[in-house]
């Protein structure tokens, strides 16, 4: 008799593997870019805000280091499956 244990490698590999999993891991990073991206963003225009400047450089520099940053991750947890 098989004493009940955790989840041997190979099937928590085959479970995280499986449709779900893998629809719940790439649902996952596109929530994360956007948080990531509206972070950038919003930082930005408080920044332009706070500087009172007369065009949104802030904004603009904090959202394309938002999207690379967010780019970044994504490739680097793809990488580690």
């Amino acid at each position: 008799m098989k004493v009940p244990t955790l989840m041997d490698s190979k099937e928590k590999n085959d479970k995280i593997n499986s449709g779900l999993g893998k629809f719940a891991r790439y649902t996952s990073l596109a929530f994360e870019m956007g948080i990531v991206i509206f972070a950038g963003a919003f930082g930005g225009l408080k920044l332009d805000e706070y500087f009172c400047t007369s065009k949104p450089w802030f904004t603009v520099a904090l959202s394309l280091f938002a999207v690379f940053s967010s780019i970044y991750l994504v490739i680097k947890s793809l990488k580690n499956e």
